[in-house]
């Protein structure tokens, strides 16, 4: 069963060393579902080996590609059919809310696409209304039913002025991956400027697709008639760079992140700045070293360029054991404080109210069995692990599987007293 890993963790303990990013699980799936869009081989490189690509890469075999993954090597070849199919169904989609990324490439390709609706982490409703607006306002008539997204545009799509109300990640990709066939030039306003929306655009531009405004919140896209496969490599993952940052400053520790990119994570190491770490650039990544108790630190929670949602759990934990108070504030997605009462277990002093948590932080938190549950509170979970007296077991570890690679291996180089355990 997938639920029978847990992570057995032995504290406290003191990061020291140096760890090598893999390629960002959030952009690495999105590439791979939009290699839709192109008859034939298209091979993408530094693509994570963990169980999320694994579920994609099931998914467009259901699909009528054929996607083969060197581990060693790191790279993925999808060959893509002349007409794949269009149904992508429950029994895949419910594991990976990235599945609704096939929408775009789908109805932009085939002119009809039913799309089961996603699972994924646990963390808020995340509706898809952004999504099927979008592609309403392309031509597609796109509705929900008996748990399926159905889109259809049998005169195919057409340019239109987008403007989206909240810059969501998943709406900006599917739109653009829709548009990049259409007839005529498309603008999304307020479109979201996260570097794996950047990173996706790049992909498609080395397509064939004619695409400016990358990275800024109004993308243009002047549609053609035909994309071709390509080879691409993915940007390193942020998330993973923060998530050791973080853990160097919680454990004290010196942390050495090669692959990192400072530029992508510009707020958050700001604030470990502010929090008393050093964060110095290196020929190949950069460093934070923390010789201190943490000092706490205010967050707030905001699309990109603002602090990720997903190192908030990271921040919480820190925050826990950090000298003074803070308050954390959730803006982007109101489930993310559900792994609260699970750090309360550990003996963190939080009190959330509404998308505020509050904190007081203490000098160590005390062992316990934790459940993870999503991705980021499964890591956190763990890093709290190192700064607890005493075992820490966090059950449901493979939530930790979808989004890191080779974690409590990478964990135990830097010196952490970590393994994974078979319930």
């Amino acid at each position: 069963m997938e639920n029978s890993l847990s992570f057995e963790v032995h504290g406290p303990a003191r990061l020291e060393g140096s760890v090598t990013l893999s390629g960002a699980k959030n952009s690495a799936l999105k590439l791979m579902a939009a290699a839709l869009l192109a008859t034939g081989k298209t091979t993408l490189h530094n693509v994570p080996g963990i169980a999320d690509v694994e579920i994609m890469s099931d998914l467009l075999r259901s699909l009528g590609c054929t996607v083969d993954y060197d581990n060693a090597l790191q790279r993925l070849i999808i060959d893509v059919p002349e007409i794949p199919g269009h149904r992508a169904e429950y029994n895949l989609v419910r594991k990976l809310r990235a599945s609704i990324n096939v929408l775009g490439p789908l109805i932009a390709r085939l002119g009809k696409a039913e799309v089961a609706l996603p699972g994924g982490d646990a963390i808020g409703s995340r509706g898809l209304d952004f999504h099927i607006k979008g592609l309403a306002d392309l031509g597609a008539e796109a509705h929900s039913e008996h748990g399926y997204v159905i889109a259809t545009a049998p005169d195919g799509l057409k340019g239109a002025e987008i403007s989206l109300s909240f810059p969501s990640v998943g709406a900006t990709e599917n739109i653009m991956t829709a548009a990049v066939m259409a007839k005529g030039v498309t603008t999304i306003d307020n479109a979201a400027r996260e570097p794996d929306v950047v990173d996706l655009g790049e992909f498609l531009i080395s397509m064939g697709a004619n695409i400016s405004g990358l990275g800024s919140n109004v993308i243009t896209i002047s549609g053609v008639e035909k994309l071709n496969p390509t080879t691409h490599s993915t940007l390193p993952d942020r998330i993973v760079a923060g998530t050791w940052a973080f853990a160097a400053a919680m454990t004290q520790g010196d942390i050495t992140i090669i692959g990192g990119r400072e530029d992508h994570l510009a707020i958050p190491l700001d604030k470990l700045v502010q929090a008393g770490a050093v964060v110095t650039t290196t020929q190949d990544g950069f460093r934070v070293r923390m010789d201190r108790r943490p000092r706490a630190i205010d967050i707030v929670t905001l699309p990109y360029p603002g602090f990720p949602t997903d190192l908030q759990p990271m921040a919480i934990c820190m925050n826990a054991i950090a000298e003074g108070h803070s308050m954390v504030t959730e803006n982007v997605f109101e489930g993310r404080f559900m792994f609260v009462n699970e750090l309360k277990r550990l003996g963190a002093n939080i009190t959330v109210d509404g998308h505020h948590a509050a904190i007081n932080g203490l000098p160590l938190l005390s062992g316990a069995p934790v459940v993870a549950t999503d991705i980021r509170a499964g890591a956190g979970l763990v890093l709290a692990g190192l700064v607890s007296e005493g075992i820490t077991v966090v059950e449901d570890g493979y939530h930790v599987d979808r989004g890191y690679t080779h974690f409590a291996e990478n964990l135990r180089a830097l010196g952490a007293e970590v393994s994974r355990i078979s319930n």
